[in-house]
């Protein structure tokens, strides 16, 4: 009995010393049970480095980690001096006065998968360089190689069972990646830890800043370790924080710098870079669940090579928290952590209560799934010691820029593995906040400013998707982000315009504070759901009737769109229709049955053992208000429904409302506009931000020519019904005629002299502020533009084999067909030569806006003839067929001598008539 006591207390003591190491696999398990990542609640105060604010203690004051080690040297103490020990997730030892950052790594802490995160904690407010943006996160290891430490990233993108043969193939096929390797200082002989300094590491261009910033800058640019450090350090049980100042300089420096207006001197800058270093949530009960493609979820994807009777090696997870109910049983239950965000002090008092209600909106979903209360809200005090950059936090911050790139931004930080969001940061611009005085960027005289998207080039081409490139895709969805930005002010500009010029609600009435609170709602809404994983549904703009769109009794409980997450339009109702919502207020029926499809709780062991039931939500699609179309769908132009920034069923009915509400603006802005003191600078800017909102709605109304509605139903989903269905030939007509009437002809934009001499720019000349050389308003420029860009739009590729296509895809009789484009724009753009689609005769008088409009259709005609522009071989035919009718018409009118026609006229038939027999001829040498 006696022996067996000594071993007992002998194998209590042991596990007293496991469990009081923080390192010890046991310790961690223990602290992940916590949640402390999912729900960022503060821990307990951090050890933490700060200058000035505690004491440097020395590695002898610290408890020994063994008995048998107390009286030993300690080989780690002439490289660690004075250093302070900070025990955590690592063990690191930093020292303010030399800025040495030494880290500790045991021999467990090998190829162990943990979790690396970068922010970007402070920018030059310009050119998407930008304070708390987050990079790419990725899970890395340390490998010990020789004397040395390896940063290592798996690959995780293929995988196989552990013990499948085929994992030695997986293992041997796809590489990982070395970021870095760190030499060992000294290995402990006792612990046989490794001493590794972090200072090269976290000083080096780790995240690859340097390039980018390069790029974009359009200048050399490269980190000056001599100019850069580290900063503040802190450690918990699953996480680490570390700061780092990074400089970056002219390389070579007698370059000629950029014009960067933001910095006082742009042949050198700074950026605060945060990382965090975090473990991996593991055995806490969280599993994987499933993607559907008629429910939109960001996805985390990895090939199954174990799994051989799948069609497709991909295994695709949603993007989700990890929530549990506390009473499993009960239809609704608080969860057992649920997801809190933290409103970052910086956010200005007068708006906090806004943002609060915009995240909570979301609770309204999650009842459909099960929980009540899964969000909170919580304010950070202005005395708080931790950093919104934490990765315990997720937080929504405040941020102010000098050329605002978005409105909103909500990215989160994902477990790579299973898809579990772990950390999320909401970035708000507070500049749509200027947009209520009226700060617009005006358009150049050639289209558009510098820095400025105009409406129509924001609509990629499909092509432009299939790029696997992650740099192009980060470029492109930057665009992206920018094209959001710049039209989501344009459209809270445009109702700001209108509650102030159609309703004379002063800046500070309350009706214009509470249109400002429903946008804010409204955004913060939608960057609340990214984090919550949801993509964005641009079919949800269409769920209401236009005649829907103002009736308050349906918006306040189903609200204008479907979802949040569209990107929809300011509501402004028609002169005859009192005002409803601006903005929607309320999360959708489709938000409510995304979140059901992601957070429904289900008892399955394995995610494929969730299929049925959740075939079961998904297959709801069809349903009114659960149609789902995302991003490429919209990239795609194919689908007049599945549009940004457009709002109802029927744009038809829709778009020639806010035609007529841009005309009552203009209107407006002409007999009210300047105001006693201001500028007519003012009225420019007013002028021009209407004519992106016109231009915004003529550009959606192409996507009915050639169009087609596009469903992600399942068969099964919905009887009778194809995933693709042309739209009816008759709307597509109408939607030309509209365009004709609003677009086209040369009546549609008609403004008075004293209005346009009214429209001058502004003239400060200083940094930020470099006034146009022209001074005189570019009328024509600007109409012209709008009606080459309309135009390009209809001889779309995509569009030109869809109508050459149109014929095999709808029924006998029923297509609007490519043939009937060329003769329905040939009539409406020469009614000098031709009847008009609708009969009436040919017209000889002639303006310098049709003139130049002839000349943008006819340049197009001239290189589908020639085959240097890239269309169907059906559509070049036809163009050489339509110049030959133009060149015989033409030719009769010249034989003639017509009094009443000016010069000008005559001399623009007479070119036409030479480009025309020019190309004829080329064409043939050609051949």
């Amino acid at each position: 009995m006696k022996k067996i006591a000594i071993v007992l207390a002998f194998w209590l003591s042991l596990l007293l010393v496991l469990c009081t190491d923080s390192r010890h696999p046991v310790f961690s398990w223990v602290g992940h049970q916590s949640g402390l990542q999912v729900t960022a609640r503060p821990l307990a105060q951090p050890q933490s480095r700060v200058a000035g604010s505690i004491a440097k203690s020395s590695r002898a004051n610290q408890p020994s980690r063994s008995p048998t080690t107390k009286s030993a040297p300690d080989p780690f103490a002439p490289l660690i001096g004075n250093a302070q020990q900070l025990d955590g997730l690592f063990t690191l030892y930093t020292d303010l006065e030399t800025g040495k950052l030494l880290a500790e790594i045991a021999p467990d802490q090998l190829n162990v998968q943990y979790l690396w995160s970068t922010t970007q904690e402070s920018g030059i407010g310009e050119r998407w360089i930008l304070g708390g943006g987050l990079q790419p996160s990725f899970i890395f290891m340390f490998r010990h190689v020789k004397n040395a430490l390896q940063i290592v990233v798996p690959n995780v993108y293929f995988r196989a069972n552990p013990g499948d043969p085929i994992e030695r193939s997986v293992r041997r096929s796809f590489s990982e990646s070395v970021l870095a390797t760190l030499p060992i200082k000294e290995t402990h002989p006792q612990h046989h830890t490794f001493l590794v300094d972090l200072e090269p590491l976290l000083l080096s261009d780790l995240p690859g800043f340097a390039p980018g910033l390069s790029e974009v800058l359009q200048a050399q640019y490269s980190l000056d370790t001599e100019k850069s450090a580290l900063g503040e350090v802190q450690v918990f049980p699953e996480n680490v924080e570390l700061e780092a100042s990074y400089s970056f300089s002219l390389n070579p420096p007698d370059q000629t710098p950029p014009d960067v207006e933001s910095l006082p001197d742009s042949r050198n800058f700074g950026l605060q870079v945060h990382y965090s270093w975090s473990q991996l949530p593991t055995n806490n009960g969280y599993r994987p669940r499933l993607a559907d493609d008629r429910v939109g979820y960001s996805i985390t994807a990895y090939q199954d090579l174990s799994q051989q009777s799948y069609k497709s090696p991909f295994v695709r997870y949603i993007q989700r928290w990890h929530l549990e109910k506390q009473d499993p049983t009960a239809p609704l239950s608080p969860p057992k952590q649920p997801i809190v965000f933290w409103l970052e002090n910086a956010i200005p008092k007068p708006y906090r209560d806004t943002v609060k209600e915009g995240v909570l909106l979301w609770n309204k979903a999650f009842e459909q799934a099960g929980f009540v209360d899964a969000i909170e809200v919580q304010q950070m005090p202005d005395d708080a010691t931790w950093k919104p950059a934490d990765a315990r936090y997720n937080t929504i911050r405040w941020l102010t820029s000098y050329q605002p790139a978005f409105a909103g931004y909500g990215p989160s930080r994902v477990n790579p593995l299973t898809g579990e969001i772990l950390d999320a940061d909401i970035l708000i611009d507070a500049s749509f906040v200027r947009s209520l005085k009226q700060e617009y960027l005006a358009l150049e005289p050639h289209g558009q400013s510098q820095g400025q998207a105009d409406p129509l080039s924001c609509r990629p081409s499909a092509h432009s998707s299939k790029s696997r490139s992650s740099s192009v895709r980060r470029q492109q969805s930057q665009s992206d982000e920018q094209c959001y930005r710049q039209a989501a002010s344009q459209q809270f500009a445009v109702g700001a315009m209108a509650l102030s010029m159609l309703h004379s609600a002063a800046p500070e009435s309350e009706t214009m504070q509470d249109y400002v609170r429903q946008y804010l709602r409204e955004l913060i809404a939608h960057e609340v759901g990214h984090t919550l994983g949801l993509r964005h549904n641009f079919r949800a703009s269409a769920m209401l009737s236009p005649t829907e769109l103002n009736n308050t009794e349906l918006t306040h409980t189903k609200g204008l769109a479907a979802s949040v997450m569209d990107y929809t339009a300011v509501n402004l109702a028609p002169p005859t229709v009192p005002q409803g919502d601006y903005f929607t207020q309320v999360v959708g029926p489709y938000d409510e049955w995304a979140i059901a499809y992601g957070y429904t709780p289900f008892n399955a062991r394995t995610p494929q053992a969730e299929r049925r039931f959740l075939d079961e939500i998904a297959r709801r699609a069809p349903e009114p208000g659960l149609a789902y179309g995302t991003d490429e769908d919209a990239d795609a132009q194919l689908d007049p429904q599945i549009q940004r920034f457009d709002l109802s069923n029927d744009l038809l009915v829709y778009a020639p409302w806010q035609f007529a509400n841009a005309q009552r603006l203009w209107q407006a802005l002409d007999q009210r506009f300047p105001r006693s003191g201001d500028g007519f600078n003012e009225v420019r800017d007013r002028f021009d931000t209407i004519f992106q909102y016109y231009s915004r709605y003529a550009a959606l109304l192409t996507d009915y020519i050639g169009g087609q509605s596009f469903n992600r139903y399942r068969a099964g989903d919905e009887i009778g019904r194809l995933p693709l269905e042309p739209i009816p030939a008759n709307q597509q007509r109408q939607a030309l005629e509209l365009l004709n009437t609003y677009v086209f002809d040369a009546n549609a934009f008609r403004f008075s002299p004293e209005f346009l001499n009214k429209l001058t720019p502004e003239r400060w000349y200083h940094w930020g502020e470099t006034p146009t050389e022209q001074l005189d308003y570019p009328i024509h420029d600007r109409i012209l533009w709008l009606q080459t860009r309309v135009l390009k739009q209809l001889f779309d590729y995509d569009r030109l084999v869809r109508l050459r296509d149109a014929d095999l895809k709808s029924k006998p009789g029923q297509a609007f067909t490519l043939t009937e484009l060329f003769d329905w724009l040939q009539a409406i753009i020469w009614p000098e030569l031709l009847p008009s689609p609708t009969g009436q005769p040919p017209q000889l008088s002639s303006t310098a806006l049709r003139r130049g409009l002839q000349q943008v259709y006819l340049n197009q005609m001239i290189q589908m003839t020639l085959r240097s522009a890239r269309v169907p071989e059906a559509a070049s035919t036809l163009a050489r067929y339509h110049l030959k009718q133009l060149r015989a018409e033409l030719g009769k009118l010249l034989q003639r001598s017509y009094s009443d026609t000016d010069t000008a006229t005559k001399a623009h038939w007479d070119e036409v008539n030479d480009r025309i027999l020019k190309a004829l001829d080329a064409q043939l040498q050609t051949q």
